[in-house]
């Protein structure tokens, strides 16, 4: 099974540039070594809100709004 990220190119979390890449789940499960491969941070719009989930020196997750 797998899963599409990337921006629509519209709402709060648009950017400059629009990137499709391919995740892949095991269940329901998303190793974050795929979420995170160039990125220390990324967006996740839900509804019409826009959430950051980053990455941290010491290898944490910290999602805010």
């Amino acid at each position: 099974m797998s899963a599409t990220s990337g921006d629509s190119g519209s709402g709060p979390a648009e950017s400059p540039s629009v990137t499709t890449r391919t995740l892949t789940m095991r269940g329901s499960r998303i190793d974050s070594r795929e979420l995170f491969a160039h990125e220390r941070e990324i967006i996740i719009a839900h509804g019409e809100d826009a959430y950051r989930l980053r990455l941290t020196s010491q290898n944490k997750l910290i999602l805010t709004k």
